[in-house]
């Protein structure tokens, strides 16, 4: 489920955002170990899959496994900040990821594969296609699940019905947001951009799942490839919010806007017809709740996904819902494997609410910039306390 993140630069993970107020310790890497169930060697997983990351190879300790639970230990032995990533055999889809591993450090990428062909991928400074090579999973495909079957499959038939439920609301708003952009009501588009845009960042890992739509739906400026045509709705974000100083040539014509948000809104309808046949499995539920996370330290709050509009924290509180719907739809298998764990994920998902819900006014939330540096660390903090425990999730429900 999960889908390349759009690159960050390093230095941004630890460095005072242009447009906003931050800490040099909001949103980088934890330097804490990643504690796990199964180590008691030197931080390895027992019978698990190695590799060493630097910033210029991607030594992976196998080249084949047996079908079922993978676990690989991911060590940056490099400078820069790295990812690694289990692409499927077209070599885009993503069977798990891992990302924001700092040097010296070791993350656990834990995922459920059946036989086929694979592509292994370290990805130094968190960009670029990675440095890659073939894996292979053989055997009948007969994984273990590592729980009650029957506490899986209702698992995943509550995470289905709430990503059926989110997308068909974010096509709804969409549609209406498309609408008043395209019959220039900006002021009723700016309402509306931020809470339709919710119902995205709720499900991103599904929605990111799908190579091709998620860069023509969400990326940003400063991601752009050379010569890449930007589309989606950061691009009609900055045609709202048009920064001061910059010249009005630059800004869309009104062909240009119809046809950037008919294309919007065509994605968004292939978004919804695409999710209508996804299966969910455990592991993607719960690196996807990781994941969202992982969103939130790399990318909201540094205060660079709405770089215009400055409605992070809509986005923020998004991604902490959905993490937390993927959480509690795995809960009953967590409680039978490891309560104790379960009980430290609820009790730091419910602080750090209790700190997003310091800034909401009325139905939103304030301005991003209006927060101060002290306030910025204090949400990073409690991002970094749950991102470490939701870390074990999938271990904890498949190993």
């Amino acid at each position: 489920m999960p889908f390349p993140k759009r690159p960050a630069a390093p230095a941004v993970l630890c460095a005072l955002a242009a447009t906003t107020v931050l800490l040099a310790s909001a949103g980088c890497t934890s330097n804490e170990p990643q504690p796990s169930a199964d180590r008691g060697d030197g931080g390895r997983a027992k019978g698990g899959i190695t590799v060493s990351a630097s910033d210029d190879t991607c030594a992976v300790s196998a080249t084949s496994a047996k079908s079922g639970t993978l676990v690989f230990e991911v060590t940056n032995d490099g400078s820069k900040v790295t990812e690694f990533y289990l692409y499927r055999a077209d070599g885009t889809a993503i069977a798990g990821e891992v990302e924001n591993i700092g040097p010296g450090l070791t993350r656990r990428l834990v995922v459920r594969a059946q036989p086929g062909t694979y592509t292994t991928a370290c990805k130094p400074g968190m960009s670029g296609e990675g440095i890659r090579a073939r894996f292979t999973v053989t055997g009948s495909g007969t994984a273990n699940a590592g729980a009650d079957q029957r506490l899986l499959d209702q698992a995943a038939g509550r995470y289905r019905a709430y990503v059926t439920g989110e997308v068909g609301k974010l096509l709804g708003g969409t549609k209406q947001f498309v609408t008043a952009y395209k019959a220039g009501e900006y002021d009723r588009a700016r309402e509306l951009y931020a809470p339709v845009r919710a119902h995205w960042e709720r499900i991103e890992p599904v929605a990111e799942s799908f190579g091709d739509l998620d860069p023509k739906m969400d990326l940003r400026e400063a991601d752009l490839a050379e010569g890449q045509t930007w589309t989606g709705w950061h691009l009609l974000e900055k045609d709202l919010w048009w920064p001061a100083g910059a010249p009005a040539s630059k800004r869309l014509t009104d062909p240009e806007r119809a046809k950037y948000a008919d294309q919007l809104l065509a994605d968004t309808r292939d978004l919804h017809a695409r999710v209508a046949t996804l299966k969910y499995q455990p592991d993607q539920m719960a690196n996807g709740a990781k994941e969202l996370l992982d969103e939130v330290a790399t990318g909201k709050v540094t205060g660079e996904e709405e770089i215009w509009s400055h409605t992070d924290l809509y986005d923020f509180q998004a991604n902490v819902e959905g993490a937390r719907v993927a959480f509690d739809s795995l809960r009953p298998v967590v409680n039978t494997k490891d309560p104790a764990l379960g009980r430290v994920i609820e009790q730091r998902f419910t602080a750090l609410q209790k700190d997003l819900d310091r800034y909401r006014r009325g139905d939103g939330f304030v301005s991003y910039t209006d927060l101060s540096k002290a306030q910025v660390k204090r949400l990073s903090d409690s991002v970094n306390a749950l991102a470490e425990p939701l870390s074990r999730l999938t271990a904890a429900v498949l190993v």
